[in-house]
């Protein structure tokens, strides 16, 4: 996702590294943080809410607490949670747990995260909070119908047709970093349409949480490293959610594997994209898009939409401007955003516009920009506006 900042705020990166073990490497790859530390909350205690359309759900204790955490856990059971998404008990897991992107791991990685998890991880005493769907959705039984037709529980296979750092890149993007349950289209079942490169929807761009996060296939593999690594490129940043899967997770990863993830989202071509079919917009729309451009964001973004090099993304040639979905887009100027604090860049903070900008003037300026400087996506709509604006009042 990317960032556009119409105002700056520079703070500086905070904290020291420090020598990780094998097991805290694969949870940092894993992104365990981002899911089962609730705001405010201990480390890994559970307790952050997922929306989904049938109600919400909670993230579990996953410290080695004996009562309410995984401290009772053998080895083939922690392994079977990670592969098929069935707990100790017997009860199956929600597969918003992306079990089907761990099912990948290779048995070091997951017996190097049990060891960190077990004796690495302080234990939390916090109870787990019950979902919040209702019966008879809440069955879980159903789950075990939905493994069959979805799931497949077996792990990364390397292609021989490609380098071991195109392996490398592959078995973490489609594995531990579980890219697709954001960045894949759902179906009918909340299914992601592709676990891999064979299928032309894997990693083509999906809307969910009430973000939307853009395709990956074929980006440059220096601003890909970038990104990952800082939060942001030379002419992007991140925003949104992948803000802290920055923060939390890849900002740590190694350049060989930032590279090997790179290398094989770049190899992968955008099957789906489709081709510039921009509406005619009437120049009221424009001019209006225009003259609040000109007021709230030219003097960071430049009069070009150029941005400045390594600091404020360009809004020319944006994927989260120029996305068929507009939403992140639109959620940025409405409400702002930051990029991560990581132990190589400063943050970089946009405030938010819904205070003086109504709905007509958002949409207006979404339009301009998404017209201007050979973007050529479709023009937004005060409707479109209204329902980010309720995004955000969640």
């Amino acid at each position: 996702m990317n960032l556009r900042p119409l105002y700056l705020m520079l703070l500086l990166a905070g904290g020291s590294a420090h020598a990780m073990s094998a097991g805290e490497y694969v949870a940092k790859a894993g992104d365990c943080t981002a899911c089962h530390t609730a705001p405010g909350g201990k480390a890994l205690a559970g307790g952050m809410k997922f929306p989904t359309p049938v109600g919400d759900i909670y993230a579990t204790n996953i410290t080695p607490d004996k009562q309410h955490g995984i401290g009772d856990y053998s080895f083939d059971e922690f392994d079977r949670a990670m592969r098929q998404g069935v707990a100790k008990d017997g009860h199956r897991l929600y597969p918003a747990m992306p079990y089907t992107s761990y099912a990948k791991m290779s048995e070091q990685d997951m017996r190097a995260l049990y060891d960190y998890l077990m004796h690495e991880v302080p234990a939390q005493n916090t109870a787990n909070r019950e979902s919040d769907i209702r019966w008879p959705l809440s069955m879980r039984w159903p789950l075990a119908v939905w493994n069959q037709l979805f799931h497949e529980d077996k792990p990364y296979q390397p292609d021989n047709q490609q380098s071991a750092q195109w392996n490398r890149g592959a078995y973490l993007v489609q594995g531990l970093g579980h890219c697709g349950s954001c960045h894949t289209p759902r179906g009918w079942a909340m299914q992601e349409k592709g676990l891999d490169s064979k299928t032309p929807e894997f990693l083509a761009g999906a809307e969910l949480d009430g973000w939307y996060a853009p395709g990956l296939r074929g980006l440059k593999q220096n601003e890909v490293v970038a990104l990952l690594k800082s939060g942001r490129s030379q002419h992007a940043a991140v925003a949104g959610p992948m803000s802290d899967v920055v923060a939390h997770s890849t900002q740590y990863l190694n350049d060989d594997d930032l590279n090997g993830m790179a290398m094989y989202l770049h190899g992968m071509m955008d099957e789906t994209a489709k081709p510039a079919a921009r509406a005619a917009v009437p120049e009221a729309i424009m001019a209006s898009g225009r003259h609040t451009y000109a007021m709230y964001c030219s003097t960071c973004h430049g009069n070009k939409g150029e941005g400045s090099d390594n600091v404020i993304p360009a809004l020319a040639g944006n994927l989260s401007v120029t996305a068929e979905n507009p939403l992140t887009a639109l959620r940025v100027v409405l409400e702002g955003a930051h990029t991560p604090i990581t132990q190589q860049a400063t943050a970089i903070t946009m405030p938010g516009y819904d205070w003086i900008l109504n709905d007509q003037e958002t949409a207006d300026l979404m339009s301009y920009l998404r017209g201007s400087w050979g973007n050529q996506a479709a023009p937004v709509t005060a409707v479109q506006v209204q329902a980010a604006r309720k995004l955000a009042e969640k």
